[in-house]
């Protein structure tokens, strides 16, 4: 847990003085702080004999473990994959849409796997296909919640693919970096440079 917290704190350290842009790659990259943040701090009731005698193999477990694993992985994944994707295809996908899609799939993600969380704290066990009536609304809450976040995962799988294949021709460097990387083509070629390239600013020089 303690090297869990220092990374957070890199994390969010990052963005102190950083050029910020609004866009797809931001969104997945914030949403995944909060997530791996809720992930961690659930684990110090795991972690502590006196709360985990209580929330051992319950629906808590589930939810800590979702929002670290599936939360962490994959709100990181999906945030590299729109970051890199104009470099990976040269083409554009829809920033609109795209954003549609991750609220969708967040809000998908936070009431599929939250109420899990008050249900643990309940008494209910994992891996129990059927349980007593007074858990029945969370779990209603739940499943509404996977199904919010299945039609935001379906958003954006058809709007990478749609925009790997009609998307307007990225340019060059569609997100403001600075690292050399966005001064090649894109997709990359065989040789990156033709020439060792000048280096006239430092990768952090948005001035």
């Amino acid at each position: 847990m303690p090297s869990s917290a220092i990374k957070v704190f890199n994390w969010v350290s990052t963005l102190h003085k950083a050029s910020i842009q609004l866009e797809p790659p931001f969104f997945w990259a914030a949403s995944f702080l909060f997530v791996f943040m809720v992930g961690g701090l659930s684990g110090l009731a795991l972690g502590a004999l006196a709360t985990n005698v209580h929330l051992h193999d319950t629906a808590f477990v589930v939810a800590h473990f979702h929002y670290i694993v599936f939360g962490g992985v994959g709100f990181a994944f999906m945030g590299a994959i729109h970051y890199w994707f104009p470099k990976m295809w040269g083409r554009m996908y829809n920033t609109r849409v795209a954003t549609v899609g991750w609220m969708a799939f967040f809000t998908g993600f936070c009431f599929l796997y939250t109420p899990m969380f008050l249900l643990g704290i309940q008494g209910m066990p994992r891996r129990y296909y059927d349980y007593v009536d007074r858990f029945h609304g969370l779990n209603v809450v739940s499943t509404v919640g996977s199904w919010v976040l299945f039609i935001g995962l379906a958003i954006i799988i058809i709007n990478l693919v749609r925009g790997a294949r009609k998307g307007p021709i990225a340019p060059k460097d569609p997100w403001g970096g600075k690292t050399l990387e966005w001064t090649i083509d894109s997709p990359p070629t065989l040789e990156n440079f033709e020439e060792i390239p000048v280096i006239t600013k430092g990768p952090y020089d948005y001035s």
